[in-house]
């Protein structure tokens, strides 16, 4: 039987000390181990196919290596899951493992979720929603390091630091694209009045509308609601016996749902999008946007980004190169971290028609 590759064997390969081996596999090699002796021995250790003793390891750094993560119901939603897998992904990267917990929009359990898993000796705990909203931190939450994922802690003292999308520059840049390409009656199904992203979004439509010197037509503007039925509800208002000099020429939509209602209201009044009326997303959806015909031009919402952005925040706290948990995080420390989304091009819009 071949034996298990050590410590000592990738020091050799490498040519470096055992003690380097030790800070660069244990994700302490900056500023200790210089940048090609890391590259080396992290080669040796791939070659060798060797990885620190994961339990060796905790009972040395007084640490479990895991971290928990609670979610509202993102655990069963196929869309902003991808926060998790990105959570996931760095957290495998540097020698952890996560634990999820799934409250299914029972915020009476987030206590108990919490307790569960402090009860299990996590080093940190992540809190994740599915859409930008914000939540009343479990108290739980404050013994370990912990971070906010796609939502935010609505305290006038914000306690914990969060990731979110930059929503404000998503609208903005959603509408620049349609401005840029000549369109000037530019409607927008700008989802549900009591979601906090809504009201962001439309900003940036505004902010854009501002920026080109096109003033906003109030009118245009229609808290239309998330679901097809709704974006076709909304279009037919728009469209429907409308004659072309008086119908928008353009039509974005706060989420990509919406926008397949659009579609299917401008297929029936007999409208080619995007030559009558174009037509712009948000999300960027799986399987809906890239699949619709025509393909839906759409602002991704940067999901997997989020949770990458939040797992390495938390593990730099846990590691000791940052600093965001408890009272501290309100005290003259930046408490947000924006990510941005971004404009993905596809068939659905187009120049602006001639009137």
């Amino acid at each position: 039987m071949n034996r298990k590759a050590t410590a000592l064997d990738v020091a050799k390969r490498a040519g470096v000390s055992r003690s380097a081996v030790s800070l660069v596999l244990n994700g302490r090699g900056d500023g200790n181990v210089a940048k090609e002796s890391q590259d080396r021995i992290r080669q040796a250790a791939e070659e060798l196919n060797y990885s620190p003793n994961a339990i060796a390891l905790s009972l040395r750094n007084q640490r479990s290596r895991v971290i928990g993560i609670v979610s509202d119901e993102v655990v069963v939603s196929p869309f902003d899951g991808n926060i998790i897998g990105g959570a996931d992904d760095v957290a495998r990267s540097r020698g952890f493992v996560t634990v999820v917990m799934d409250t299914e929009l029972d915020a009476a359990r987030d206590a108990s979720a919490i307790e569960t898993l402090l009860d299990r000796q996590v080093d940190g705990l992540m809190y994740v929603t599915v859409g930008l909203k914000p939540i009343e931190v479990p108290h739980g939450m404050l013994r370990v390091p912990s971070i906010l994922a796609n939502c935010y802690d609505n305290h006038a003292q914000p306690q914990l630091h969060h990731v979110i999308p930059d929503e404000t520059t998503g609208g903005r840049e959603a509408a620049e694209h349609l401005l840029e390409l000549g369109h000037r009656d530019i409607a927008l199904l700008a989802g549900s009045e009591d979601s906090p992203a809504a009201p962001l979004r439309v900003q940036g439509y505004r902010d854009a509308h501002a920026a080109a010197d096109v003033p906003v037509r109030e009118d245009r503007i229609f808290m239309a609601g998330w679901d097809i039925d709704a974006g076709y509800r909304g279009t037919m208002k728009l469209l429907d016996g409308v004659s072309p000099a008086d119908r928008p020429t353009a039509i974005m939509c706060a989420n990509d749902r919406l926008a397949v209602g659009v579609a299917l209201a401008a297929a029936r009044l007999g409208l080619s999008v995007p030559e009558d009326v174009s037509i712009m997303g948000y999300d960027d959806e799986t399987r809906i946007a890239d699949t619709m015909v025509p393909s839906l031009t759409t602002m991704a919402l940067p999901l997997r980004e989020i949770g990458r952005a939040a797992m390495t925040k938390l593990l730099d706290t846990i590691e000791g190169s940052d600093e965001i948990e408890g009272a501290d995080a309100g005290k003259g420390t930046t408490v947000e971290t924006m990510v941005p989304c971004r404009l993905v091009v596809r068939e659905s819009t187009g120049p602006a028609p001639t009137r």
